[in-house]
């Protein structure tokens, strides 16, 4: 009797249980159709052919404009340096002190041989005038007035060599003082006073750089160059460029403010690199740029006529690394796999997948999936809702 009135019971909660699971999948039969049936407001943009710079994206390394040693040009002992280390200088500037006395003797010296000289020359030309005038009336033999002759232009000859051994022996008086050869920033002290600096040796004293403005120097594949050459022959590329480029990330990720051009592009090869050498010159105003430091440099290329151009927001990377778009079909989100280019102004350039006049959904993403229904508004830029959208794209997609 108990076993009976167990089983009815077990019957009666499996028969109400199978009531309640049916009576809720016919309630949600029209929610869901209603679902499926509503449009999705979404913000599109509508691809159009348009001129867009081509860009190439480089390693660099920053040089100074100008760089001067300053090194020893005499011997002797350093006895007074006349700048701040780390500060800028001009040219012409006194640097360093180098004890003149040894020098101001030997000038001294050679002042005293050129006056020896030239008081030996004024003895041979009166004695060549002297026998000029004897040698026409015949008081004196030839010879004799060769040999006065020989003299005289033997004494101009020592007048001559004393001049300018006194003016070497200035010119190495004038190198005790040693000035700045460029305006710049200069260095450390590479010696102290008391120090013996040799001419010999050329004695490195200090280090002088112009960075008001700074050379980047860049290389590049060549093959990347080989197809621009192509792309440009083919007229899918005007080779219009201005040569302009600019620093996109210094050591602190930040792009540099000053734009810089293009001064020459190698035309041969490293044979070990495979690379051509580039140069750009950029001006350095605020020194944010110092020699030595690595950067990554864009340099125009041409123009591309035809460019395909979208909103940086619609593109939608997945965990792979794929990038795709979602486009509006018939009304509906269709995803359309691209391959992405460069960025210009916010701007991605699609390179492969895109066709012109296509509608590209960049606002509203959230709401829908691939098939659904959508209901298209213009794109307004600089919306408030961009932002939550960017950060929720940012992590990438399974």
């Amino acid at each position: 009797m108990l076993h009976s009135r167990l089983f009815v019971r077990r019957s009666l909660r499996v028969l109400v249980g199978c009531t309640v699971l049916a009576l809720a999948a016919c309630g949600e039969k029209p929610e869901q159709s209603a679902q499926e049936g509503m449009q999705v407001p979404v913000q599109v943009f509508q691809v159009e052919p348009k001129p867009a710079p081509i860009y190439i994206d480089l390693p660099g390394r920053a040089d100074a404009i100008k760089d001067a040693e300053v090194r020893a040009r005499v011997t002797g002992i350093v006895t007074e340096i006349h700048f701040e280390q780390g500060s800028e200088v001009e040219e012409g500037q006194l640097l360093f002190t180098i004890d003149p006395a040894p020098y101001e003797a030997a000038r001294n010296q050679a002042q005293a041989r050129l006056l020896q000289a030239e008081a030996q020359a004024k003895s041979a030309a009166s004695l060549a005038n002297r026998y000029e005038r004897l040698i026409k009336e015949r008081a004196v033999s030839q010879q004799d007035y060769d040999t006065a002759i020989a003299q005289h232009q033997q004494a101009q000859a020592e007048v001559a060599g004393a001049k300018a051994a006194l003016e070497a022996a200035q010119i190495d008086l004038g190198y005790t003082e040693v000035t700045a050869p460029i305006s710049g920033r200069i260095g450390k002290a590479e010696v102290t006073e008391g120090a013996l600096v040799s001419a010999t040796q050329a004695t490195h004293l200090a280090t002088i750089q112009q960075i008001d403005e700074l050379y980047i120097d860049i290389r590049r594949p060549a093959q990347e160059f080989i197809a621009l050459r192509k792309a440009i022959a083919a007229g899918q590329i005007d080779a219009n460029a201005q040569g302009e480029a600019e620093v996109t990330a210094l050591i602190d990720e930040e792009e540099y403010p000053e734009k810089g051009r293009l001064l020459f592009s190698g035309v041969s090869v490293d044979p070990t690199t495979g690379q051509l050498a580039m140069r750009a010159i950029f001006p350095n105003p605020d020194q944010y740029l110092l020699p030595g430091m690595f950067v990554r440099v864009r340099v125009e290329q041409g123009i591309k006529q035809d460019a395909l151009l979208v909103p940086a927001q619609a593109v939608q990377y997945g965990a792979s690394g794929a990038t795709t778009l979602y486009v509006v079909k018939d009304d509906k989100a269709q995803i359309a796999p691209v391959k992405v280019g460069q960025e210009i102004d916010g701007m991605k350039v699609i390179e492969e997948g895109l066709n012109p006049d296509e509608v590209v959904i960049v606002a509203g993403f959230q709401k829908i999936r691939p098939n659904a229904p959508v209901a298209a508004m213009p794109w307004q830029p600089n919306d408030p809702e961009e932002d939550a959208i960017a950060e929720q794209k940012a992590a990438p997609k399974d």
